[in-house]
Formats: structure tokens, sequence, C-alpha cells
């Protein structure tokens, strides 16, 4: 029993004053999240998760001095486990597998320290997300953020389908000196663009891609992000807000054909089939009825509009599957021939998958020369890092959803069917930054949500 003395509590407060610097603030998570269509235009895009990882680092060595105590995930040790084996496959950088572009290791290091800072950035983002409490930054707030950017994301799909070539210098950019402002590679990350144009149907269209660099990164964040949008807008009692979220789904569908993106399709319906599963489990049949009537709705938008001619050619025309397949067969020969730690990295196979001698040149950065790994998160973790990196990649994220599979919330189903969809995106779509960055803020969300349901139990 606790005996409370009027003005006690004022006064504590007081006296606990100088232990307030070991508080955790929201501005860091949230800076990142509310602000991120303005680092895209200034260059920054993900260059901003390792720069605000310094801060939430900082903060969480701060509060661990002061002796608060550091929470770490569920699972973390297999993470761990992963991050050792991406360090140690860098021992094997120096190889040079049958069928690709010999090169010296430190010509590779440059996209080595890359990924590796960003592994290292998003795990401080977890861990500092999951070290949150509701005071500093509800659940429901990071939800509304996440949601948010799931109509920046609808946003830079419909800047790309009406304005393709759009794209600036950013003010990062500008500062850069033009030997290195010109690599492909950089641009990438500093360059701002709507859209990426491709020639995937019959003549140059645009694909969105704004405001997340790639096409297929577009796509993948699509789907990680679009149930939160949901979980935000039933989350208030405000009918016109539903209705605004409704209506953003809606206009969604036009930018999602329009990019020609199958795996971004087959990624909506993973999401939507395992949110009805876990909705008829739950004895709630009616979302059975919900579903087809939002399927015969899709249906009949794709049967009124020219919609429906986007997905058929799209449909006729698999121009990236020969690619694919080759990326796929070099990515398993690599994981045979060092099945253990990998190869540290990607590797550029010798020419295309018809012929030796289509490379890439100063003209043509870009041109032959295939990225092995860089068709699917799947494969990179198979060739770069072997079967300890895979292995320990894949167990951290089921650990998490067999360790949450009772969280029958809003944030526990959309959390649990973000990372299902990430499984899927896996065999096309990599994950480095953004999708492993809102991977792991779902598994956050989770996370907090087992506490605070534990705290309440207690």
């Amino acid at each position: 029993m606790t005996l409370v003395v009027p003005g006690a509590t004022q006064r504590a407060a007081h006296s606990t004053a100088p232990e307030r610097p070991t508080w955790l603030p929201a501005w860091p998570v949230a800076s990142v999240l509310a602000l991120y269509p303005l680092w895209w235009a200034l260059g920054l895009g993900v260059l901003i998760f390792p720069i605000m990882a310094v801060p939430m680092l900082v903060l969480l060595l701060r509060r661990r001095a002061a002796g608060r105590p550091l929470r770490l995930p569920p699972g973390f040790g297999w993470w761990a486990l992963f991050l050792a084996a991406v360090v140690i496959s860098i021992a094997a950088l120096g190889a040079d597998p049958a069928g690709t572009v010999v090169e010296h290791a430190s010509d590779r290091l440059v996209a080595v320290v890359y990924r590796l800072c960003m592994y290292a950035s998003l795990t401080v983002l977890l861990v500092y997300t999951g070290n949150l409490t509701e005071a500093e930054l509800p659940r429901r707030r990071l939800v509304k953020l996440l949601g948010w950017l799931f109509v920046v994301t609808v946003a830079g799909g419909l800047l790309g389908l009406v304005a393709g070539r759009f794209e600036f210098t950013s003010p990062v950019e500008w500062l850069l000196p033009g030997s290195v402002r010109g690599k492909g590679f950089v641009q990438s990350l500093v360059h701002p663009y709507a859209a990426q144009i491709m020639d995937l149907v019959g003549g140059e269209k645009p694909r969105p891609a704004a405001p997340w660099g790639y096409t297929n990164t577009w796509g993948n964040n699509f789907c990680l992000l679009m149930g939160w949008l949901v979980v935000a807008a039933w989350a208030t009692r405000r009918a016109g807000t539903k209705l605004l979220a409704v209506l953003c789904l809606a206009v969604a569908i036009v930018p999602a054909v329009v990019s020609l993106n199958r795996g971004l399709w087959i990624g909506i319906g993973v999401v939507v089939c395992y949110v009805a599963a876990r909705y008829v489990l739950m004895g709630r049949l009616w979302i059975i009825g919900a579903v087809t009537l939002a399927a015969a709705g899709l249906v009949l938008a794709l049967l009124a509009t020219p919609l429906g001619d986007v997905v058929d050619a799209r449909l006729d025309n698999g121009k990236s599957n020969g690619v694919r397949s080759f990326l796929v067969d070099r990515a398993l020969d690599g994981f045979v021939d060092s099945p253990i730690i990998g190869y540290g990295s990607t590797r550029n196979t010798i020419g295309g998958r018809n012929s030796i001698t289509v490379g890439e040149s100063s003209g043509c950065e870009r041109c032959g020369n295939f990225t092995v790994g860089g068709n699917g998160q799947l494969w990179q973790l198979m060739y770069a890092h072997g079967s300890v990196g895979t292995v320990a990649y894949l167990a951290f994220f089921g650990y998490g959803l067999w360790r949450f599979r009772r969280d029958r919330t809003g944030i526990g189903i959309a959390g649990s069917a973000a990372i299902v969809s990430s499984f899927a995106a896996m065999l096309w779509y990599n994950a480095i930054p953004t999708p492993l960055a809102f991977m792991f803020l779902a598994y956050a969300l989770l996370w907090r949500n087992h506490l605070e349901g534990d705290a309440h139990a207690r």
C-alpha cells in the first residue's frame, strides 16, 4: 500500500527534475515521418534515417547511463545474429563468382557500407521507437504518421502520372562536386523525381516513384502503409475522416494500376486475404461480404475505365520475367558456391542474359551488367549473406509474427499484415531502406501493443 500525501506529487516532480533529460523525446521519429516530403525535396530522402539515428542513439545511451532500463524487441537475438552475418560476410567481398564482373574488393565497399549503415540506423530506429512510452509518443499518433505517409505515397503516385518527367536539383545535390553528383547511385539518393520512365507495354511511360526513389520501392511501401490509413481513420469518431480515407483508397487504385507494378498488385491481394482470414478466425464473417463488395467494385472500375486495358497490356508483356529468372538462377548458383556467409554484397553479371558483350559504359551506367541480388530481398540475403544471414533475418520477423499472433486489435492486424506482405515482396523487392524502416515500425507497434496489454492485465 502506498501512502499519498497532498502536494507530494508536485514536490516529487520538482525533486526528479534532473532526470528529465533521460526521457525519450518523440521528435526524432515523428520528424522523419511527418516531414518526409520535405526531406525528399531537400535531397536528404533516405539519408534522413542515418542522420536521425545519431540523436536517437545518443538519447538511448544517455538514458541507459542514467540507470533507466533499455528494452530490446522480442527475438532481437536473431536480428543481432543477422547483423553479425552481414559484417562477417564482408570477408568474401574480394571473391569473383563465375559469370560476374571482376572487381577489387575496395570497389564494392561503397554499396556494402551504405547497406551496413542503413541496417544499423534502422536498428536504432526500431529500438528507439520500441522504448518510447505512451506519454512520449502515443501509438495512435505513430499510426497516424504512418497513415499520413500512405497519403503521401498516393500523392506521389498521382504526381508521377500527371508530370512523369518532373524532377529538380535538390539543395543537397547542389552542394556536391560535379564528379560525385553525376554518379547514378548518388543521383538515386539526392535527386528528386516523380517517376521512372520505362518501356514495358509499348512506348515509354512514367511509373510512379515519388517520394521513394524507385517504382518498386513505391509499390512495396504502398502495401506496407495502406493498412495504417485504415486503422488511423477507424480509430476516430469523425465520419468525415473515414470518408476521406475511403476516397484516398479509391483514388489510390489509379496510380497502383498505372504503375504497371505486378508485385504491388500481388501485395495488395496478400494484405487483403490475410486481413480477411484474421477477421474470419475472429468470427467476424461480415468481412467476407466487405471484401466481395470491394472486389466487385474494383472489377467494375477496370471494365468501365481504361485501367482494365492497362492491366491486360501489362499481363501480356512480361519483359522483366526473363531477367528476373536469369538473376534468380545466378543468385541460387552463388548460394550453392558460398552457402554459409555468401559473398558480402551483390555482384554484376558479365553482360546480360542473352549476351556477354552487353555491358555498362560511361554513356550508359545502367546498361547490361545486371545486379545479382538486386531483384528481391530474399535473393540478396542468400547471395550476399549466405544461409546464416538469411535464416536470422527470416527468423526475426517470423518470430515477431508468432509472438504477436494473438493481438486482435487494429494495430495487431495491420502490423502483422505489413510483415506478411513483406515476406511475399521479398521475392521481387529489396527492403533497404524505407520498406525495412516501415517493417520495423510495424514490429515496434506490435511490441508496444503487447507491452501495453501486459501492463493493463497487471
